[in-house]
């Protein structure tokens, strides 16, 4: 049996996009083939296609009825700490493709920008349309037709969602998502924090600082804090389209080398088979099954807008009200930083994402019977891999492994009867709100007057300036997708952290963003609708009462009516040009709301 609730979601999302639904179906059986898809170039076509392949290549290759040839899509660059391990992954994937009589050849590489380096940079106003250019960016790497299935390499925050939307564009196409793993623990992402926080009470310098940064990232591999990255990759193995228990291996290992292998054999196993491409495998209730992890592990709150935009790319209208009511019902499973003090290190020794997914199979939490990339049944995701004393792989039921409680806890035993992430709803409009990592202590709600600010330098300065020693909540209009691309605003969390930590009531409300990593203070983010649009939040003054109940889920604005509709919205600092983000006027102008993913290609 399936809990009644996640039954009830998902009738909702199916009766809504029916029509939707069938239209993306009926384009990808447009798109299917029988045979190998470079079969049906012309021979010119074809041979510009393996030009430069080397000749066992070629000699597939030119066998257009049987042999499959396989996309790789990468994200590699060597700044991204996370994806610099993918720089000799195609020489390993086009190897292993050939030991199973295929072909792979680099289709095209995507961008990938990193979060990290830009947070409270100006490049962050391109962070959230990366998403859609690297769908576009993907788009055109399959766009050759001569491909079979798809090997997608990327980790990090906008990276894999924008490589899955790409790869539903081309849904007839099987393809399988193939991680690099976190680099190995550094300093505690609490003793990091902890430094961020003295140096902006100026209690430290700037070479503490960084000397605390360079020990926490340190080496080839994904940052080890719960963020956006690492919730990637819990979602895919949550939706089955990335092996069982693959995200945290670390890089460059041999069993991290041993599942690379294993992911391109099951691939060639999908190819030239009917309705075995992504698009037929991402069912509704894989999508749900990604929200479910979201909630039970106290994930990223950017995937509120990046499961939304997965589910339209193929024909699914997900909802933040489908959210919030599976978040009514999912327990939080698993204390992860910044939720918690262990890093997704600790979380892979505890059992990792096939422990979350084997303790919401005993509550009947998650929906089990889904098609995997894979090609093998939902069950295995509840295993996790390891080699043998004859180095081959093997797979090992999470049921086995001892886990500490203050990581992983039984969904009939968790750190919290709900879920990680809230929506919030009132007279502002909706937003959501992060509270796996809101300390007890703090209530469930405040009511305060409103300080409203043009920027967070404005909010940095008013701070160090020792102005902000109050009760208050921060309102940060103008932030959002319409306005200037919805930044993050994680540069916000050591000072607001300060004023808490200090004993004052402290709350941000904005319509941009705030990181994965982020939730220490209750923040009411990606409010909707947005200040660029007429939303209310353009229209709150300093001085305003603002009550933020995250208990009942509610979000109002304690100013009457009459008063309201004579005040004028905000006029925000005009948009900057610098640093490309004149390149982007159009994506500004067409940008879907955040409550509908924040696409401006959907």
């Amino acid at each position: 049996m399936t809990h009644p609730t996640l039954l009830s979601v998902l009738k909702r999302i199916k009766q809504r996009s029916t029509d939707s639904r069938q239209q993306y179906l009926a384009l990808c059986n447009q798109m299917q083939t029988e045979k190998p898809a470079r079969g049906n170039v012309s021979c010119t076509n074809l041979a510009h296609s393996y030009a430069a392949a080397e000749p066992d290549e070629k000699n597939l290759l030119r066998q257009t009825q049987r042999s499959p040839n396989l996309a790789i899509v990468t994200a590699y660059n060597d700044m991204l700490s996370a994806h610099q391990p993918y720089y000799r992954y195609p020489e390993k994937l086009k190897a292993y493709a050939l030991k199973q009589g295929a072909t792979a050849q680099v289709a095209g590489g995507t961008p990938a920008m990193c979060d990290g380096v830009t947070q409270g940079q100006p490049g962050m106003e391109l962070s959230l349309f990366s998403r859609d250019v690297i769908a576009l960016a993907t788009g055109i790497a399959l766009s050759h037709n001569t491909f079979d299935g798809g090997l997608y390499l990327g980790i990090c925050d906008k990276i894999v969602p924008g490589l899955l939307m790409g790869a539903l564009a081309f849904g007839h196409l099987p393809g399988i998502f193939i991680p690099s793993g976190p680099m190995h623990s550094g300093i505690s992402n609490e003793d990091k924090g902890k430094v961020r926080v003295a140096f902006a009470e100026g209690k430290v310098d700037a070479t503490v600082l960084l000397d605390s940064e360079e020990q926490s990232y340190h080496s080839a591999g994904t940052c080890t804090f719960y963020g956006t990255a690492n919730s990637n990759q819990m979602l895919l193995e949550m939706m089955g389209l990335q092996l069982p228990g693959s995200a945290f291996v670390a890089p460059n290992s041999a069993l991290r080398d041993a599942l690379t292998e294993e992911a391109v054999r099951l691939l060639v196993k999908s190819t030239l088979k009917q309705n075995a491409g992504l698009g037929y495998i991402v069912e509704a209730e894989n999508l749900l099954n990604g929200v479910i992890g979201l909630l039970a592990t106290g994930g990223s709150t950017n995937h509120t807008l990046h499961l939304l935009a997965i589910g339209q790319a193929c024909g699914w209208h997900l909802t933040w009200q489908d959210i919030a009511e599976l978040s009514d019902i999912i327990p939080l499973v698993t204390r992860l930083y910044p939720n918690g003090a262990a890093d997704v290190n600790a979380f892979h020794d505890n059992g990792g994402t096939p422990a979350v997914i084997a303790t919401l199979w005993e509550q009947e939490l998650v929906f089990t019977d889904i098609n995997t990339a894979y090609g093998l049944p939902f069950s295995a995701a509840r295993c996790v891999p390891m080699l043998t004393d004859q180095k081959q792989l093997s797979w090992k039921n999470t049921s086995l492994i001892s886990k500490d409680s203050s990581v992983f806890r039984e969904a009939s035993n968790p750190f919290n009867p709900t879920g990680g992430v809230k929506l919030l709803t009132g007279n502002l409009g909706e937003a959501i709100i992060k509270v796996s990592a809101l300390s007890p202590q703090l209530g469930n709600t405040i009511t305060a007057q409103a300080i409203v600010f043009d920027s967070q330098e404005q909010i940095l300065e008013q701070y160090s300036a020792g102005k902000l020693n109050q009760d208050f909540i921060a309102v940060l209009p103008h932030q959002g997708p319409a306005s200037i691309g919805m930044p993050e605003l994680h540069k916000l969390t050591p000072p607001l952290t300060s004023l808490q930590n200090k004993g004052y009531k402290v709350a941000l409300i904005t319509d941009g963003r705030m990181s994965g990593a982020s939730g220490k203070f209750p923040a009411a983010i990606h409010l909707t609708p947005e200040a660029a649009k007429g939303g209310i939040i353009g229209k709150i003054q300093t001085g305003d009462t603002i009550t933020l109940n995250w208990h009942d889920d509610q979000l109002n604005l304690e100013v009457d009516e009459d008063r309201l509709n004579a005040r004028a919205i905000s006029q925000p600092h005009p948009a900057s040009a610098t640093l490309g983000r004149s390149l982007f006027k159009n994506a500004r102008n067409n940008v879907s709301p955040a409550n509908q993913g924040a696409s401006f290609i959907l």
